[in-house]
Formats: structure tokens, sequence, C-alpha cells
């Protein structure tokens, strides 16, 4: 990397990630009305496309799909590393946008032999599915042994409120970032849809080699089982999350070795799991 920041890609053709629209204002006590207007944000089908065979449609914001493209197949299990894409291109489809991911041959053969069909997956993570089985689990991995300091986790909350720049445009997006063990931010991605926000930055630490023992993961949302198996994917060893987990999410971090921490605000967080790697100073 030549930055101390993961660089952002830019939306394809110029499209906007916010659209100024009219609104009004009403108030509940004098129901007084103000006329203006508000940035919203941008909501686009995303259908991933692998060796020109569709893959998924995901609603999405339309910035960094590249990285979108990279994250999404590391936590899908479609590749195990980023040199497994040769390239990925964007292209403007009737109703949204195409990712055409190409992949190393051996790999698409493997893709294409395990292929199922799946349908706009933001909402719950696992729409698609026909059984239990089916379920995305993350191939084990030792979690990295990286000590964390507290003090690190509250500097990196502090940074990432600066730098969601779309969220605070809109008020309607999600944010992942990855944040160093001293606290200071490598990369941040923002997304209408919580783990496309993952999935963003998850490409875009694979694209950079990014080590994950040398850091931790924040997402503002809720941190529910698929967060959990994504972290796993990528190899992290910590998970900070800003709303609460789920039973499943504790369940799936325990069997994964990850160090979970939620109800993150200024002043306190959660320990969940994984406490012992936690630090009381920095």
């Amino acid at each position: 990397m030549t930055s101390s920041r993961a660089e952002h890609d830019a939306a394809p053709d110029g499209m906007p990630l916010s659209v100024e629209v009219p609104i009004a204002v009403v108030a509940y006590d004098e129901g007084a009305s103000r006329e203006g207007s508000r940035p919203i944000a941008v909501e686009a089908p995303v259908n991933l496309v692998y060796g020109s065979v569709p893959h998924a449609v995901m609603m999405a914001t339309p910035g960094d799909l590249e990285d979108f493209a990279y994250g999404f197949s590391l936590t899908e299990g479609i590749i195990e590393e980023a040199a497994e894409i040769r390239s990925v291109r964007v292209e403007a489809a009737e109703g949204g946008l195409r990712l055409l991911v190409e992949l190393a041959p051996g790999r698409l053969r493997e893709h294409l032999a395990r292929k199922r069909a799946i349908s706009g997956r933001t909402g719950c993570g696992v729409c698609g599915i026909e059984d239990l089985d089916a379920l995305p689990r993350a191939v084990p991995r030792p979690a990295p042994n990286s000590i964390l300091g507290v003090r690190a986790i509250a500097r990196a909350l502090t940074a990432l409120e600066a730098e969601q720049h779309l969220g605070a445009t809109t008020r309607a997006v999600h944010a992942a970032a990855w944040a160093r063990l001293d606290g200071s931010l490598l990369a941040v991605r923002e997304d209408v849809g919580r783990h496309n926000a993952l999935d963003k930055l998850i490409g875009a630490l694979i694209r950079v080699g990014a080590d994950p023992a040398d850091g931790f993961l924040i997402i503002t949302s809720r941190c529910s089982f698929e967060m959990v198996e994504k972290a796993a994917r990528l190899g992290a060893g910590a998970i900070v999350a800003i709303s609460a987990p789920t039973s499943l999410a504790l369940e799936r971090a325990k069997a994964h070795g990850l160090t979970l921490c939620a109800i993150a605000r200024s002043d306190t967080l959660t320990v969940f799991t994984g406490g012992e790697r936690l630090v009381r100073g920095d």
C-alpha cells in the first residue's frame, strides 16, 4: 500500500451514492410544515456474474463495487484468496448494474459445480438456502492471538464517527471499518446493507494484503451470525459492534475463537467472548 488508507473505488459512470429529494418536515404539536430537500442513499440492484453465469442479485450502494466483488467472493466461499480473481468489470444493466467477475479457470469450475440460485440477500443474509445444513459456515482457522487494548477500541470508535461520510449525509447506511491495533483506521466502507458494507471492507483488505493479526473489525450494525462468519472467513481475531449480538453470533464467535465486543459506546463496551485477549489499557 502506498497510503495509510485503502483507496475507494469510484461509483461506475459517475453514478451518485446519494440523491437530493424534496421533503416536508412536519411538527407534531403545531402541525406546521417546512418544505425543503434532503439527500437519501442510492440503492441499486447489483448482479454478480461469474463466468457469464449469474450468481446473486444484491441490493447495494453503487460504490466500491470492486471491493464488494472480492469480499463477497471470499465470504461466500467462491474464492480462498484475492489472486483467484483475474478481473472485475462493472457494467450498466437494465434496472441496475452487473459485476462481471473473472475467476481463475480451476476456481471457476469448482464454483459452477457447487452453484446454487440465491437472490436478494441483503435482508437476512441467508435467503435462498433450502435446508439448515446450507447455513454458511467459515472454514475453521486459528484466530490471531493479538492482544487488544480497550483504549485502542475507544480511539477507533471516535475516529470512525468522522469517516462515515455517506452516513452523515443520508443517515441511512451502515459502515464497516478495519482498525489497527493502536486504534487508527486503515479502511472504512459504507453501504445500505450491513452485509455489503462488511463484504466491501473485506474485499478492500484482501486486495491490499492486510494481515488479519494486525487489527480488528468494527461494524455499526447489530452482530448477527453471518457477520461473525464473514469475520472468521477473513481470519480476523476480534469484532466490535455498535449494537448487540444475537445468540447464534455468540455461539459461532466462540466456535471460531473470536473476541466479540458489542454495544460499543464512547465510554463503555460489553465483552461477550474472548475477553482474555483484552487489556484495560492501550
